[in-house]
């Protein structure tokens, strides 16, 4: 007969670890189940907030500390205390007083004391069973082979399986109660070897599982290492990138300041040779003064007098000149006022910053009346008094034009004069190219009334000419036939100089000659070339399909338009007296097209850009702050 420990442990078992309940947890479907066997089920519901029963797949809801929190199944509990106090004894004695047990044998399920051990290793029968020493049963280390007991015979094995019913059960109850239709009874041994043989499956799929699964973590951690070294590649490159840019940086800072020395040696050269000049014509004016002043202590006779009266005439001439203009210098250090530092702020880009100067913007766009194929603006020149003078030529109309700043229209001059060329001298004087019965040089006072001066050209002048005035009154005259230039003093008569251009092949557009240098400044075609006062070429500008139309400002500098006719885009750059490129006023502005007429640049007194377009376009830039 079954003893009570026996009959209690069966239902003290977890159905999950088929071993005794450790700390035993109730579901609501009142099954209970060992708190880690739990824990272990709900690993595989953590989002849930309701536990499925292993056993029934009832809901349970979970509390918010987790299975842990689950209420405790205190009789199982105490059943639990109470079976670890009570010392197994003997099941094979037959005497009342039961012998503590030595031993269990596993596959008779009997529990024995030192004799019945011994008598149980003599039977040859039960000689192959699997006996272990209580001392490992206690402790843990080995666990029992449960033979369950039928609730309803406790006496009898539940040595059989009722598969509808998903229960253990004994043969009696097997034929009593298991036997009608959609019950199916096997033994409990094949059930077991079923059991067996799905677990063993099971346990190949999971140890395929695991392999899969190592090998996916072997493969994650092949990426992380991957990964590890692809992101220390990265931080190669930033701290190489950080380098370069640290160098990029420096290199930028150096080449800012050179740029900055550049702008001072620059202007403070142009402020020297001003100063150089007005020196000389001091030292210049002194000494011819005490020249004259020698002839008073002696009688002037013959040659002397002569000569006295050149030198009267050349201090004469010396004070004649106009008095130094302060606005020169004055918009030297305006040029250095406008230029700034501009810190970047630009994203994605490492230039420290920019040396800005004044920005240059449309000020005025003139639409031009009465012009068009066979009328437009042939000449254009800067005045004294600040305005702006082109020379129209037409069929029908012409005369000359003055111009404000601001683009309007102050004065019409010389109404019935075809002027092909102009140029004004520091007086107000102009000297204009002008087509009559034959083309010539012709010089008028500042209230344009025509002077009784001849020039001397020596060849019949073309509407290809062009005349220039330097600082000094010199007047240039391009001569198309004879490809020279002449120099003439404002007096006319004959060239005192001659400057041959062969070497262009090519007869220049325009002259424009620079006002202390002696340099010319001559548009031909794509280019623009600069020669020095000997004819030689200094310089070649070009950019490519573009025209050039150059332009002297007052401090010698020079500005460039490049008019891409064919596409209507016109861009101006400024190059320092040395030539040496400074910086773009205007990209690509857009003008209307043409294809037939030569183009017009020339710069205000007051420092205004004045651009014609022919045949009907006039425009006026000025500077904004940048």
């Amino acid at each position: 007969m079954a003893t009570f420990n026996e009959v209690i442990s069966q239902d003290l078992e977890c159905p999950i670890c088929l071993t005794l309940f450790n700390q035993p947890k109730e579901l609501a479907c009142s099954h209970t189940f060992c708190e880690d066997c739990l824990e272990y089920i709900f690993q595989d519901q953590p989002n849930q907030r309701t536990l499925k029963c292993p056993v029934c797949r009832r809901g349970t809801p979970l509390p918010s500390g987790g299975v842990g929190k689950l209420q405790t199944n205190e009789p199982v509990s105490s059943l639990l205390e109470a079976l670890k106090t009570e010392n197994p004894t003997c099941t094979v004695c037959e005497m009342d007083e039961k012998p503590p047990a030595v031993s269990h044998c596993q596959d008779c399920g009997k529990y024995m004391c030192k004799s019945c051990e011994k008598n149980h290793s003599t039977w040859e029968t039960l000689s192959n069973h699997e006996v272990v020493p209580m001392s490992e049963v206690l402790s843990g280390k080995v666990r029992l082979k449960r033979r369950r007991k039928c609730k309803k015979h406790p006496n009898d094995d539940e040595d059989c399986y009722c598969i509808g019913c998903r229960e253990y059960i004994c043969c009696k109850c097997g034929m009593l109660e298991h036997s009608q239709a959609g019950h199916q009874v096997e033994g409990a041994p094949i059930h077991a070897e079923h059991i067996l043989k799905n677990i063993k499956e099971l346990k190949e799929r999971v140890n395929s599982k695991k392999t899969t699964v190592e090998n996916h973590i072997k493969f994650i951690a092949t990426q992380r290492n991957e990964i590890a070294n692809i992101l220390e590649k990265v931080n190669d490159d930033i701290d190489k990138a950080y380098e370069e840019c640290i160098q990029l940086l420096s290199d930028r800072k150096e080449a800012l300041k050179g740029q900055v020395k550049r702008w001072s040696e620059k202007f403070e050269k142009e402020l020297y040779d001003m100063d150089e000049e007005h020196r000389r014509t001091i030292r210049h004016i002194t000494s011819t003064e005490e020249l004259v002043t020698n002839g008073m202590k002696a009688p002037l006779e013959n040659d002397a007098l002569f000569a006295h009266d050149t030198l009267r005439e050349n201090l004469t001439n010396l004070l004649g000149r106009n008095d130094p203009d302060d606005q020169i210098p004055r918009r030297v250090k305006e040029r250095a006022q406008r230029m700034s530092f501009t810190k970047h702020v630009k994203a994605n880009e490492l230039c420290l910053g920019e040396l800005t100067d004044y920005k240059w913007e449309v000020k005025a766009d003139v639409k031009l009346t009465g012009v068009g194929p066979t009328c437009f603006m042939r000449c254009i020149a800067a005045t004294p008094n600040g305005k702006m003078a082109m020379g129209r030529m037409g069929s029908y109309e012409s005369g000359i034009y003055l111009y404000s700043p601001d683009g309007k229209l102050q004065q019409t001059v010389m109404e019935h004069v075809f002027a092909y060329s102009m140029a004004f001298l520091s007086d107000g004087r102009s000297v204009l190219g002008l087509r009559g019965k034959i083309y010539k040089i012709s010089l008028y006072t500042p209230h344009w009334e025509k002077l009784d001066v001849t020039f001397e050209t020596g060849s019949q002048l073309t509407a290809a000419d062009s005349v220039t005035v330097d600082g000094d009154d010199n007047i240039y005259v391009s001569c198309d036939i004879r490809q020279k230039i002449q120099v003439f003093t404002p007096r006319g008569g004959k060239a005192f100089r001659e400057i041959m251009y062969d070497k262009l092949h090519i007869s220049p557009m325009q002259i424009v000659s620079f006002l202390t240098t002696g340099n010319l400044i001559c548009g031909v075609l794509n280019r623009v070339i600069c020669l020095d006062g000997n004819g030689k070429i200094k310089k070649v500008f070009r950019e490519n399909g573009r025209d050039g139309y150059p332009a002297v400002c007052r401090d010698d500098s020079v500005i460039i338009a490049w008019v891409d006719q064919g596409n209507g885009l016109v861009s101006i750059d400024r190059y320092a007296r040395d030539l040496e490129y400074v910086h773009n006023l205007i990209t690509d502005f857009k003008v209307p097209k043409s294809c037939r007429y030569v183009c017009l640049l020339q710069v205000f007194k007051s420092g205004e850009i004045a651009l014609y377009m022919p045949p009907q376009r006039f425009y006026i830039f000025d500077t904004v702050r940048a």
